[in-house]
């Protein structure tokens, strides 16, 4: 569903291994839009690859306040809560299990998409992870994770290997009750539930992207 301060920062390694735990669900309120919902699956598909190659070099771990990314970014400290939730939620969502290696992570907040009158919607927190898994390397992608007052969840997947917040790379998931198989998708780890749709451009009934205009600009250079 999608209706989903900065504290200190410190330099991350080019892969940072990290093991998650959950941190609660997501949970639904009446006066919430509902537009993304990526839905648990705990079908994993193994395979052989290597893992990715590290980056050339170290991502930056901060970015500065734009007219597209209102607050900037910074990337939280490996191990601190604000690092390991994203990482929770994930888990949960797709059903990986063993270590993450995460070797780009952004935090940042901004408003709802679309735009909200509610007070619990003026300001959304967002995180930006490319991850792979340590102990089945065909899992690795990036991901959008949100919290919001009332929940907070997975919003949207992208291969591993493609790069900054573009069409068609970033897939949400609609909630489809009349099909509830997983399925697996080309460049996507895991399976997923529910009707996929382009997240940057919106479809699928939805009229507006999954990012507001205030904040695209936090994941440019990823």
């Amino acid at each position: 569903m999608k209706t989903p301060r900065f504290l200190p920062f410190v330099a991350v390694a080019l892969a940072l291994t990290a093991c998650g735990t959950g941190s609660g669900d997501r949970s639904s309120a009446s006066t919430s839009p509902a537009p993304v919902s990526p839905i648990p699956t705990t079908s994993i598909t193994s395979s052989p690859l290597p893992p990715p190659p590290p980056p050339a070099s170290p991502p930056p771990t901060m970015g500065p306040a734009t007219s597209s990314c209102v607050h900037g970014w910074v990337t939280p400290p490996a191990g601190s809560p604000r690092f390991t939730q994203p990482l929770g939620i994930i888990r949960r969502t797709t059903g990986v299990q063993g270590p993450l290696v995460v070797t780009d992570m952004r935090y940042f907040t901004g408003p709802e998409s679309p735009p909200s009158q509610q007070g619990y919607l003026l300001e959304v927190e967002r995180w930006y992870i490319r991850l792979y898994a340590q102990d089945d390397p065909a899992f690795r992608g990036r991901f959008i994770v949100e919290a919001r007052r009332f929940g907070r969840g997975l919003a949207a997947v992208a291969p591993y290997d493609t790069h900054g917040f573009r069409s068609p790379d970033w897939i949400g998931f609609q909630y489809d009750s009349a099909d509830t198989t997983p399925k697996a998708y080309p460049g996507l780890p895991g399976m997923w539930e529910g009707k996929p749709y382009d997240f940057v451009k919106g479809g699928g009934g939805l009229d507006f992207p999954g990012l507001p205009a205030e904040v695209v600009g936090c994941l440019d250079g990823t």
